[in-house]
């Protein structure tokens, strides 16, 4: 590089090639090329070794993973926010919205049950999401249902405001057979079904029938499933089996290939322009209300199953 009358006149050998740079400037560095580049053990620092002390929480492979979400302090929540007793359908259309949403995100999840404030989400056997992480993917599933909640609020609850956001935890649990898989959402279908029945016996006991809460509570004390149909067949002539299946069975969402037809302006050479109708088939999160105890289901969506053999 040389200097002539403020004029800088510089010759750099750059990839193989000459450049000539020229201009009016103080001083010119030519960093070499190599230095340009950082070895990613320089990006390293002393204060690394913190990273052993995290745990390896990989979800063991060939199993189902099954993400569960629970409403935490749900019932101050619905006291506050006015839910109507024992359901409300604006909130149990919250929390399936919430649930699709989450599936939609997350899609290795081939099949989701919920019932009151309560989502269970259940991870294909195969999936390598988040390389299995138990935490990564219930962190995932309960910030997308939280944030899907306070989202879509207005959606279903219209003007009524939402005075503070919910929250919801979680927790991991493996299953390694369908058949395991299958009597853990039987059991959280029962769950349901003892729920509701006993909500919509004592709130009917309550609203229909002048008791007090104290007073329904006590009157249902030692009952089983046969008196409280009888309380409510008897005395309010209100057939259990005649309720709402949302409210009984819960819901169940899937994956479900269906049909769709659109129309499109296609040109062909030497034609003219022209509407044209296009079927094609798309994935999409199907709701259910329906018994999942039982065979039938299973039978009728052998899809949602991995083989027991993988």
């Amino acid at each position: 590089m040389r200097r002539t009358n403020n004029i800088s006149v510089g010759v750099l050998m750059l990839f193989g090639k000459t450049w000539t740079l020229v201009g009016r400037a103080r001083s010119c560095v030519v960093t070499p090329l190599a230095r340009l580049f950082v070895s990613s053990n320089m990006a390293k620092s002393k204060f690394e070794y913190v990273r052993n002390f995290e745990t390896d929480d990989t979800c063991l492979k060939n199993c189902y993973i099954v993400v569960r979400l629970d409403g935490r302090n749900f019932h101050r929540f619905t006291e506050q926010h006015k839910f109507t007793k024992p359901n409300d359908n604006r909130a149990l259309g919250l929390m399936s919205r919430s649930a699709h949403s989450v599936m939609e995100e997350l899609e290795d999840i081939v099949i989701a049950y919920g019932q009151s404030d309560e989502f269970s989400f259940v991870f294909k056997r195969t999936s390598t999401w988040f390389k299995r992480r138990a935490s990564k993917l219930m962190t995932h599933v309960a910030s997308q249902f939280s944030s899907s909640y306070v989202f879509y609020w207005k959606e279903f609850f219209g003007d009524q405001p939402l005075l503070y956001p919910p929250s919801f935890d979680g927790r991991v649990v493996l299953y390694p057979t369908n058949r395991n898989l299958k009597d853990y959402l039987s059991w959280r279908q029962a769950d349901c079904h003892v729920n509701n029945l006993y909500n919509t016996v004592f709130w009917t006991l309550v609203q229909k029938g002048g008791l007090t809460t104290a007073q329904a509570e006590d009157r249902l004390k030692g009952t089983l499933a046969a008196d409280k149909n009888e309380i409510l067949f008897s005395e309010f002539e209100i057939n259990y089996n005649n309720e709402s299946a949302l409210h009984r069975k819960g819901t169940t969402l899937i994956w479900e290939k269906r049909d769709e037809t659109v129309t499109k302006r296609m040109k062909r050479p030497n034609e003219e322009e022209k509407e044209v109708s296009v079927t094609r088939s798309r994935k999409r999160v199907q709701a259910y209300h329906c018994d999942i105890i039982g065979e039938q289901f299973w039978e009728e969506h052998t899809d949602i199953l991995e083989d027991d053999g993988c």
